[in-house]
C-alpha cells in the first residue's frame, strides 16, 4: 500500500500538503487547515511591529492566477507571539506540524523574532526572506542577496535550538540556487521555494488605473507553476537539504512535477481560493492513484527522480 507520509528535516508530517503562510490571515483560523487534513500549517508571517498591510483592494484573480499586495498585515511578533502560544498549546495533540512564518529587514529584528519564538517550541520557523510586496517601504529584500541571507541564517542558527530552521526564498533573482546553497553553508535544515513571482500589476481598463490599492503585487497560481519547477530543480542540484515546493499547485501533475524536481513537501496555497480548503482531500485521493498506478510505494522514491 501506497504511503504519503514524509520526514522533513527530522519532522514527521502524514501527507506532503503544507498550507503556506499568508492564505489565512488570523492565527486561530489555520485549524480551518488542519481540520481540512493539511499535512502541515503555516502560520502567517510575524514582524517585529504591527502592520496594517498595503491598501484595499489587495487581491485580485487573473485567467491564470492571482495577483496579491496584502503587504504582511499580522498583529506584531508581541500579540502574534502570544496568539501563536494558544494556538500551538490547543493544537499540539493534533499531530500536525506547526510552522512559524517571520519576516524583518534587519538582520538584529530577525534574531528578536526568533528569540520570541524559540520558548513557544514550533515545529519548524520559517525565515520569509522573500516577500515582494513590500519593497517599496523597505528596499531590496535581503533574500535576494546571498551574503545577507547568509548572515542572517548564521546568526538566527545560532539561538534556534532543536527547532528546525527554513529560508523561504524569491523567484525574483538571477541565481537562486546560489542563495539556496550559502543558506545551507550557513545551517538552514531546509528550503521553502518559491514566494510569489513579480510584482506584476492589472489594470482596470475602464476605472484606467491599476487595480490593486498598492498598484502591484506577487503572482501566484498555475502561471507561476513553471518557475516553481525550474527553481526547485536548480536548488536540489545545489544543495542536500529537504525542500518544501510550492507555486501554482492545482492537480496531481503539478505536484508529481515538483516533487520529481526535488520536493520532499509540497505548499498549496491558491486552489483554497478557487475550490475551498476541500481540495486538499482531492489531491490527497489523487496522489495516492497516482502512487498505486505507477506502483510508488512511498515519495521519497519520487523526490529528484527528473535529475537522473
Amino acid at each position: 500500500m501506497s504511503n504519503l507520509s514524509v520526514n522533513f528535516c527530522g519532522v514527521h508530517f502524514n501527507n506532503p500538503f503544507i498550507l503556506p503562510s499568508g492564505i489565512i490571515t488570523e492565527v486561530k483560523d489555520h485549524v480551518r487547515a488542519i481540520e481540512a487534513g493539511f499535512g502541515g500549517v503555516t502560520l502567517k508571517s510575524l514582524t517585529y511591529e504591527r502592520r496594517e498591510g498595503n491598501p484595499l483592494p489587495r487581491m485580485w484573480k487573473f485567467d491564470c492566477g492571482m495577483i496579491n499586495s496584502v503587504g504582511l498585515r499580522n498583529a506584531g511578533i508581541e500579540k502574534g507571539s502570544e496568539e501563536i502560544a494558544v494556538f500551538l498549546k490547543e493544537h499540539s495533540g493534533k499531530k500536525v506540524p506547526i510552522l512559524v512564518s517571520l519576516f524583518a529587514t534587519k538582520v538584529k529584528e530577525f534574531l528578536y523574532l526568533v528569540e520570541k519564538i524559540v520558548p513557544l517550541n514550533p515545529s519548524l520557523i520559517e525565515l520569509n526572506l522573500s516577500c515582494p510586496n513590500v519593497e517599496d517601504e523597505f528596499g531590496k529584500s535581503l533574500g535576494m542577496e546571498k551574503g545577507a541571507s547568509g548572515e542572517i541564517m548564521s546568526e538566527v542558527k545560532k539561538i534556534s535550538g532543536k527547532i528546525p530552521v527554513i529560508a523561504k526564498l524569491s523567484p525574483n533573482v538571477a541565481n537562486i540556487a546560489d542563495i539556496a546553497k550559502t543558506c545551507e553553508a550557513n545551517g538552514a535544515d531546509g528550503i521553502a521555494a518559491i514566494n510569489t513571482l513579480g510584482p506584476g500589476m492589472v489594470i482596470d481598463i475602464v476605472k484606467r488605473k491599476p487595480i490593486l490599492g498598492a498598484k502591484k503585487g506577487g503572482m501566484s497560481g498555475p502561471a507561476v507553476l513553471p518557475v516553481a519547477v525550474r527553481c526547485v530543480y536548480e536548488i536540489y542540484d545545489a544543495v542536500k537539504i529537504p525542500i518544501l515546493g510550492m507555486g501554482g499547485v492545482m492537480k496531481v501533475e503539478d505536484i508529481i512535477q515538483l516533487i520529481m524536481a526535488g520536493a520532499t513537501l509540497i505548499g498549496v496555497g491558491t486552489a483554497t481560493y478557487y475550490k475551498g480548503m476541500k481540495v486538499i482531500e482531492e489531491l490527497k485521493s489523487a496522489l495516492l492513484k497516482y502512487m498505486e498506478g505507477n506502483k510508488v510505494k512511498d515519495l521519497k522514491e519520487l523526490v529528484g527522480v527528473a535529475h537522473n
